[in-house]
């Protein structure tokens, strides 16, 4: 559901660039060094009361100036359709996820840092550093590392047991979102693990998709072969009523769900990282994708120097520990990452232990991807319910890539 929101958004966004463009003539006033600065900050929504007290303190701490911010709750990927269209109204700091930033760097909305980019890279996750940089050039300050994790019933399965996806599944009932919108987000991540790319080694070569390898054509296989599988549950938006009657004891989700989740299973709830599964060519540890949350500045803000500032202030290591605490957020930020009160938690390590290595891959931040959720998701979903025959594989990936690859 939530890379569906997102690509809904992705969607809008296209069509007012298509549209309207970036207002290039737009110069803004820019103000340095004075005394009296007003600024935005467009925030998550429900996080609104959280930031307001992190503003509070930012300008206590800054009493040689009269600072004044407001916080505004947005739905977090937005930015790029207000810049474009007032860029003098749009927030001045503004969180997006990492996956627009391509387009929000396309489109001239988001200012290129110009301070602070020694100090990111030395205290944030070396993902989320790439999740705040395109084509070499930074432009956010990342406050979030995200990816899911597998949860599950400790009565059902034991710690080896969870180690490979054979060991989970001859024991209990696996849940995974494979047959509604969706899918992608899920399971693109394993043709990565099984040796192809998405838009290159980096994730951003539009011509560099490999998924139409003999690699590709295993797991679309694997996948394919899944439907013959009794003890792996296609669900989604039921997971929790899944769990919860039994027909399922394990399942691939989020943090989202962690509520939920402890609720249904109590002291029984495990969390883990994905195992390894054999798509054809020997164990591989499964994949999903990560993302990061990261705070930009807008091109067109009067005060540029300020706003970056606030945005560095609003992301260091005590407001990403207290974010946790208060907001769930997993830290990106190395120093909050290993705080008792992150280490403690089950949840945030397994999270952790996802984005820290080889479980999990940047998703691309590219414009394409837009384009290719809308051929990946149709792909995997109908070879799961076997619309797709298997002699076919070679020939839909084939037409994946070539649908997802712009012309030259």
């Amino acid at each position: 559901m939530k890379k569906l929101l997102l690509s809904i958004s992705i969607i809008v966004g296209l069509s007012l660039l298509a549209s309207c463009g970036v207002e290039k003539e737009y110069k803004p006033d820019i103000k340095v060094n004075e005394k009296n600065v007003s600024l935005k900050v467009w925030v998550d929504l429900n996080q609104g009361d959280f930031y307001r007290k992190v503003v509070d303190d930012f300008k206590k701490d800054h009493p040689d100036k009269n600072y004044d911010i407001t916080v505004i709750e947005s739905e977090s990927g937005r930015a790029q359709e207000y810049v474009q269209k007032d860029p003098e109204a749009a927030a001045d700091v503004f969180i997006t996820p990492n996956d627009r930033l391509g387009q929000l760097v396309e489109s001239g909305a988001v200012y290129q840092l110009t301070k602070y980019t020694d100090d990111i890279k030395k205290n944030n996750t070396p993902p989320s550093i790439q999740a705040a940089t395109y084509q070499d050039k930074m432009y956010g300050f990342p406050v979030t590392a995200e990816a899911m994790f597998m949860y599950y019933d400790k009565r059902v399965f034991s710690e080896d047991d969870i180690k490979t996806f054979s060991g989970i599944t001859s024991k209990g009932k696996l849940g995974i979102n494979l047959a509604e919108a969706g899918a992608d987000y899920r399971e693109t991540p394993w043709f990565i693990a099984n040796g192809t790319y998405l838009y290159g080694e980096n994730g951003e070569d539009p011509y560099g998709t490999t998924f139409n390898t003999p690699e590709g054509v295993q797991v679309l296989n694997w996948i394919g072969e899944l439907k013959n599988n009794p003890n792996v549950v296609a669900v989604n938006a039921d997971e929790i009523s899944a769990l919860r009657s039994g027909k399922i004891n394990a399942v691939f989700s989020g943090v989202w769900n962690k509520d939920a989740i402890r609720e249904v299973l109590g002291e029984n709830m495990g969390v883990a990282v994905y195992p390894k599964a054999d798509f054809g060519s020997g164990q591989v540890d499964m994949m999903a994708f990560q993302g990061s949350g990261i705070y930009c500045v807008n091109a067109f803000t009067k005060s540029p120097l300020d706003a970056m500032e606030l945005a560095d202030y609003i992301t260091n290591a005590d407001v990403q520990e207290k974010a946790f605490k208060e907001l769930g957020k997993i830290p990106s930020n190395l120093e909050a990452r290993t705080s008792s009160t992150v280490e403690k938690d089950d949840v945030a390590k397994a999270v952790i232990d996802m984005t820290s290595g080889k479980h999990s891959v940047l998703m691309p931040k590219i414009p394409e991807m837009n384009v290719f959720w809308q051929h990946m998701n149709p792909l995997l979903v109908d070879t799961y319910k076997g619309k797709i025959k298997k002699e076919d594989y070679p020939e839909a990936l084939d037409k994946l890539v070539k649908d997802i690859t712009p012309a030259k």
